[in-house]
């Protein structure tokens, strides 16, 4: 091989050791996961696509911190983004929490019906607030969760010592409304701390809480849907500008995909790990119609208290009760 060729090769290696971008991307999701299967075999396919122009790098299991430490580091540059919770982004677009309200959701048809309403509006937003973003994720419907005692009712769960995630003014405001005094924690804090009694109520995704080992220090799962919320990708659009337009494309088409599967498989697997739960003994507790109708009222009372106090704005809360209403009274158009 003569000399020009090979200075033409390495020239044209350097060129391309050059032009490589590397996304750093932070998540509570560990290793192994469904959810970090499907972005890692999604990030190769983007490598190979884009040459090797575009790669991802994945810091799982929360070895960044949360979401709200992973935002801080996306902020300064540490961290190109996250695969994170909505609410987590509330600071950016207040109105994704809409979805986590308290006790508006009951079927997961409700929920189909409603993201098919309002996803769009809300991954625009995120673009518009500086956030490239590929749809949302399901997480699924958080159930109550308890160790020591059965929980039915809103009384009941007074008597409970019930975690929140720290830094969490959603959960917050819904459990003060609810009279309940919240032990807020880090995620890494919460089995040690049902292990020791410092808390014995958790509210989780059947999948969240075989993944983290909470089930194995609970005994009772309230049949009760207590909250709804969904995942998503978010990068910082300045970095995400880096990649040329072709590549950018590449990217929104693959990870697009991957997130459409992602929303389909969470539902199966949490729908898979309920069942694995009951039949691992864990006792199934279901409210009397009483208790229902207590826990609607105050869920209602919630979320007008989160309204007023900002969490969400009146418009997104009244234009997801008028799709649920139509949604219900058969007006699917």
């Amino acid at each position: 091989m003569n000399r020009k060729l090979l200075a033409a090769i390495a020239l044209s290696l350097l060129a391309t050791s050059a032009q490589a971008l590397t996304f750093k991307i932070a998540t509570l999701s560990p290793d192994g996961s469904g959810w970090m299967t499907k972005m890692r075999a999604g990030a190769n396919e983007v490598k190979t696509r884009t040459e090797g122009r575009v790669d991802f790098k994945f810091y799982t299991g929360g070895t960044m911190g949360n979401d709200k430490a992973v935002l801080n580091k996306i902020r300064i540059g540490q961290l190109q983004g996250g695969a994170i919770t909505g609410g987590s982004l509330a600071e950016h677009v207040r109105d994704i929490q809409v979805y986590s309200l308290p006790l508006k959701f009951k079927t997961f048809d409700e929920v189909d019906f409603v993201r098919g309403k309002m996803d769009a509006g809300f991954a625009k937003a995120l673009e518009d607030a500086g956030f490239v973003n590929f749809g949302f994720a399901e997480g699924g419907f958080a159930y109550a969760m308890s160790k020591n005692a059965p929980v039915s009712s809103i009384a009941a769960l007074r008597r409970q010592r019930v975690w929140i995630p720290d830094n969490d003014r959603q959960s917050e405001e819904a459990l003060k409304s609810f009279r309940v005094t919240p032990v807020p924690l880090s995620l890494g804090d919460v089995l040690p701390s049902l292990q020791t009694g410092i808390i014995d109520t958790v509210a989780s995704s059947p999948i969240g809480a075989v993944a983290l080992q909470w089930h194995t220090q609970v005994k009772y799962l309230t049949d009760l849907p207590m909250s709804y919320f969904v995942g998503t990708l978010a990068i910082d659009r300045k970095a995400f500008a880096k990649a040329s337009p072709e590549d950018q494309a590449v990217i929104r088409e693959v990870m697009g995909r991957v997130f459409r599967d992602i929303n389909a498989q969470n539902r199966k697997d949490n729908v898979a790990a309920y069942n694995a739960l009951i039949k691992q003994g864990i006792q199934v507790v279901k409210p009397s119609e009483a208790e229902l109708a207590e826990w609607t009222r105050e869920g209602n009372v919630a979320t007008d208290s989160m309204e007023k106090s900002g969490v969400v704005t009146r418009q997104a809360a009244d234009q997801l009760d008028a799709h649920l209403s139509a949604f219900r009274n058969g007006k699917k158009s």
